[in-house]
Formats: C-alpha cells, structure tokens, sequence
C-alpha cells in the first residue's frame, strides 16, 4: 500500500513553495546589506548592491529567490541577485513584450 499524504491546499502550496528559504545564504548575513537606507546613492548603493549580489552569486537559491522576488514584484531589496531596478527593468520587458 502507498504513502498517504494530505490534499495540496494553496495554503500547503504556499509554505512548501518558499521552504527555499531556509536554505537562503542571505539568512547568515546583516539584512541592511540587501536593503538600502533611505537617501543612499552613487558609490555608497553601488558598493552594497555588489556586495548583496556577492551573497546571491554564492546562494543555492538565488534562482528561486530571484523568481519569488519578480512574482510577487517584491518593491524594495536585492532578491536572487536582482535589484530594484533590474526587477522594474524586467518587468517593463516583460508587460511590453505580451
């Protein structure tokens, strides 16, 4: 006889969809590395994207992070490697191109 598992509900489907998480390298690092302060610009925002992205390049899920990020249009933070401006940028492309 075989496993007896529960119906997927949207609510199972949601929690087993972000279980990537907790494998997530950013989970080790200071969150303001991913999230700009209020005013940063030029060098300072250059220098801690970079930084973020570092993290991401090295994240067994920065695929899957990046992917959350642009489906949910995450507003504010470095997600799977993508900035603010790269998830606008793609989304643009992506609402242009349908």
């Amino acid at each position: 006889m075989g496993a007896v598992t529960a119906p997927e509900t949207p609510a199972v489907r949601r929690r087993q969809d972000r279980e990537w998480q907790l494998h997530a390298r950013c989970r080790y690092e200071d969150p303001s590395l991913f999230f700009h302060p209020d005013g940063e610009r030029g060098w300072a925002r250059k220098n801690r994207q970079q930084r973020a992205r570092a993290v991401c390049a090295a994240c067994p899920v920065a695929r899957e992070c990046g992917e959350y990020s642009i489906s949910f249009q995450e507003a504010f933070g470095t997600w799977g490697g993508l900035s603010e401006d790269d998830r606008k940028r793609y989304l643009q492309d992506g609402i242009t191109r349908r």
